[in-house]
């Protein structure tokens, strides 16, 4: 991507940023997960930032995008320089995420054109995208859906999109696109579809009207993943969670200023805190006044990229006893 992409929850904390992130602010990857988006931001322009994003998160369904914000970014060494912010947002089971969109905005205008931008999310993204008409017309056709289907851009463009309906399945993408035209979005809809050796394939489908300046549906973006793949990922998601939920030593996560974000059920028994109690609150609570150095050693050894493995130490449990920890 052109762009650097943040995304962060409702608290304005930072859960992902991508390389270009990286490279245009000068920190790692590991510096920014679970700080605040205003380390991004100049002093000045924290409570700015923070009233935008509130107004912004108060009401999401204003669309898809927020207006920009024309503002300057902080790197890492302290130098100031001007950007540009949207806004968007994504629903990731219980977390609703902001992804903000940076780019240098002392470039001289036009030299990175919004089409090349365009251009570079469709031929990198693993999911399928095309773009239809208002009857369902494919009017465009990425690599990942040559991948995903068999077909390539030039064999479908012009073709209806019922091409890839099973015979069992006829209507049912014309019914999605009769959601659209009513002005009802398609939101990871499951279906099978048909690829061009036959086989069918399980898919996840997102479609979304485009509107023009008098709001009049002129075409339709439609995204599909892997319903497999996706599947998998639930299941490995589940599978983990469980794993965390039902396992018998303490595991416990903390950002990189050791504030507690998760608790499993085995801490609460082992230190008698509930995560309602401790999440939020620094590890620190848990540690022996004279070990306190541990936890800097332990924080740059993490930040540094290497594992701590096999670390015996004691750590304070809710009546004030000391515990013998690994």
């Amino acid at each position: 991507m052109p762009d650097a992409l943040v995304a962060m929850d409702q608290k304005g904390i930072i859960r992902f940023v991508n390389r270009q992130t990286e490279s245009l602010f000068g920190y790692g990857r590991s510096e920014l997960i679970g700080q605040p988006i205003a380390t991004l931001l100049p002093e000045t322009l924290w409570q700015i930032s923070a009233e935008h994003r509130h107004d912004y998160l108060a009401d999401p369904t204003t669309g898809p995008k927020a207006p920009d914000l024309k503002l300057n970014g902080r790197q890492h060494d302290g130098t100031e320089f001007p950007i540009n912010i949207s806004l968007s947002n994504i629903d990731n089971a219980d977390v609703l995420l902001v992804i903000t969109a940076l780019r240098e905005g002392n470039q001289p205008k036009g030299a990175i054109p919004a089409a090349r931008h365009l251009e570079a999310m469709l031929k990198y993204s693993d999911d399928a995208i095309m773009g239809l008409t208002p009857d369902g017309i494919i009017t465009s056709w990425n690599p990942a859906a040559e991948r995903m289907y068999g077909y390539s851009g030039k064999e479908v463009t012009g073709a209806s999109v019922n091409v890839l309906t099973p015979r069992d399945r006829s209507g049912q993408l014309d019914a999605m696109l009769t959601r659209i035209k009513n002005g009802q979005d398609v939101e990871h809809a499951e279906t099978a579809l048909v690829r061009k050796d036959g086989t069918a394939l399980p898919v996840s489908i997102i479609i979304a009207g485009i509107r023009d300046q008098n709001d009049e549906i002129v075409g339709m973006s439609a995204v599909h993943r892997d319903g497999a793949e996706r599947r998998q990922a639930d299941q490995d998601a589940q599978r983990m969670a469980a794993i965390v939920e039902c396992s018998n030593d303490a595991i416990i996560s903390r950002t990189l200023d050791g504030i507690i974000t998760s608790w499993n059920p085995a801490a609460a028994k082992m230190f008698c805190y509930s995560s309602q109690e401790i999440v939020g609150k620094s590890i620190n609570m848990l540690v022996p006044q004279d070990r306190s150095g541990e936890m800097i050693t332990i924080l740059a050894e993490i930040s540094a990229g290497r594992a701590v493995a096999d670390f015996e130490t004691t750590r304070i449990h809710r009546d004030g006893t000391l515990s013998p920890s690994l």
